[in-house]
């Protein structure tokens, strides 16, 4: 079973969101109290993440739950990920936001599932541009459909944009020996926008060449100019590499696929069935 990416208190925020004063209609009904369970069922195939949040969201609503599809896992139409028993004031206090919980963040996996799928054996890593404050359950989405991080943030990883070098009065040389002694565990990646870009850092000793922007032709050149010189970076495919044309990028001798596509997916659809207990 995969753990939770929100804490208590965060899914408690999430409840007290969709129900800060009690629920109008359960209560004006007088339903607190009757006994009731329900199931989540896939409607459609999708690759499910959120599953186990969803599962602790009713228990703190204060409803049994039970997962039954784990996070990670692809699934057919019909499939059941989750059932939950209790009165129906706790169902129906967690009931949406656990269900469009399932399906953003299943959405979210089978984007990055069918990513993986195209780009195949190439890995597909994902960037720091989720929605933000979502990037707990957004990067649990991303590794559930087999994705890769490419950054949590800036704080743990080294990419030098053209919006960094606006500020250097140096040669290329300089700067990469500079972050190699003062970083000497990480790897240098330098974004590029065009294959002279892509030979200067090269030549220096970049380790990842980001390649922002490249067609898959406009790759495929950029490659074997630099393994003429004898240069082996990692070439990154980034910007605009999405489903349909990934595999053109793979084709073209890309080593990475970076994307952020998998945050933008469609939900997937997840119908949930009440019935009435006793």
């Amino acid at each position: 079973m995969s753990p939770c990416a929100l804490s208590d208190a965060a899914l408690n925020r999430l409840l007290a969101e969709d129900v800060p004063f009690g629920d109008l209609t359960t209560e004006s009904l007088d339903l607190t109290g009757r006994p009731g369970r329900l199931e989540f069922h896939a409607r459609g195939a999708m690759t499910v993440c959120g599953a186990e949040e969803a599962v602790r969201l009713f228990m703190l609503a204060g409803a049994m739950a039970h997962l039954v599809t784990p996070s990670g896992a692809t699934v057919d139409n019909g499939t059941v990920l989750l059932t939950a028993e209790g009165s129906a004031d706790t169902l129906h206090r967690a009931w949406k936001t656990a269900q469009t919980l399932v399906e953003w963040a299943s959405g979210m996996a089978s984007g990055a599932a069918a990513l993986v799928h195209a780009a195949a054996p190439v890995p597909v890593a994902c960037t720091r541009k989720n929605a933000p404050g979502t990037k707990a359950l957004s990067i649990k989405a991303i590794q559930s459909g087999g994705a890769i991080v490419h950054r949590l943030g800036l704080s743990e990883t080294l990419l030098v944009f053209a919006e960094h070098r606006l500020f250097l009065d140096e040669p290329p040389g300089v700067t990469i020996a500079r972050l190699r002694n003062r970083q000497p565990e990480k790897k240098i990646v330098v974004e590029v926008g065009s294959e002279d870009e892509a030979l200067t850092w090269a030549c220096v000793g970049a380790d990842v060449l980001q390649l922002e922007k490249f067609t898959p032709a406009a790759l495929r050149a950029c490659r074997e100019c630099l393994e003429a010189e004898g240069l082996h970076p990692v070439l990154a495919a980034a910007g605009g590499v999405c489903v349909d044309n990934v595999a053109n990028y793979v084709a073209a001798g890309a080593d990475l696929i970076a994307t952020s596509a998998p945050y933008s997916a469609a939900p997937r659809d997840v119908q949930v069935r009440f019935f009435k207990v006793g």
